[in-house]
């Protein structure tokens, strides 16, 4: 089985049968969120194997053994974390969300989302995983195409609102799909959440898109979306932003929950201070 992930400074790494079988040259030099929390000062080819392959043994990831439930808060917030909120507490019925092994997948079990999305990076392909399909199904979730595992959010979309599923969250890495959702979602009259993820070195012509059609959107390590005009942000290094009001009143119910201190104020944004952001090879 193969699969391919981008990671840790957006390098592209490929995993087949579990094991790590080539790893690109990372875009970034530096990320405040792996040096936080893994330490890594540097970002390299070595230090990115040694991190898919921590997942690999720590979680299962891309193999039959992949765990699905019991993990905390990776960061306070994070799509997963925030769709997590999203449905506790009624702001949403369902999402469309993908993970390794299964592709697209549709749920409305929030521990599902945080235990597919908590540890996920840019997954960019990947390959049916029999044990991984069947224990999301075990969990509430409906996996688009069980055949093939597609990465098809458009699909994952449709079926959520033919289930009859309103207040609806759908995870976006592409841009010129923010468009042709926001229109299903205007023909069948459902709310959608979109929320922009895996955006590092997106075009400007994107970063607007991502600015006028999705609700949410990570900075990641773009240039070109720290320069446009959020309502509100979470986080400084990584930062999470809202465009919407919709997009606002999750981030803020996510904050209701988040156990760590938190100051709130007002703040021209982005707010972006210069020895927190990533930054790329030299």
């Amino acid at each position: 089985m193969k699969h391919i992930m981008e990671l840790v400074g957006k390098t592209r790494v490929t995993v087949v049968d579990g094991k790590v079988v080539s790893v690109e040259d990372p875009v970034l030099e530096w990320c405040p969120i792996f040096a936080k929390y893994r330490d890594i000062q540097k970002i390299t080819p070595e230090e990115v194997k040694k991190n898919i392959e921590f997942r690999i043994k720590d979680f299962g990831l891309f193999t039959k053994n992949r765990k699905l439930d019991g993990f905390d808060d990776f960061v306070s917030f994070g799509a997963s974390e925030v769709m997590y909120t999203g449905l506790e507490h009624g702001l949403l019925d369902t999402t469309v969300t993908v993970c390794d092994g299964a592709g697209t997948v549709v749920t409305s079990n929030p521990e599902l989302v945080q235990g597919m999305g908590g540890r996920m990076s840019g997954l960019v392909y990947t390959e049916p995983i029999v044990e991984t399909i069947n224990a999301i199904e075990e969990r509430d979730g409906y996996v688009v195409d069980k055949e093939t595992a597609k990465i098809d959010p458009k699909s994952g979309l449709k079926y959520a609102i033919d289930a009859g599923f309103n207040k609806i969250a759908v995870t976006v890495s592409k841009a010129e799909d923010l468009i042709e959702f926001r229109n299903l979602a205007k023909e069948k009259i459902v709310d959608l959440i979109l929320i922009g993820v895996h955006t590092t070195g997106i075009t400007q012509k994107e970063a607007k898109l991502f600015e006028e059609y999705s609700d949410i959107c990570t900075l990641c390590a773009s240039s070109t979306l720290r320069e446009t005009k959020p309502l509100l942000q979470v986080g400084s290094a990584v930062p999470l932003v809202a465009y919407t009001q919709a997009g606002k009143e999750l981030l803020l119910e996510r904050a209701k929950y988040v156990k760590a201190p938190l100051m709130v104020t007002g703040s021209k944004l982005p707010f972006l201070p210069e020895e927190k952001q990533p930054y790329t090879m030299s």
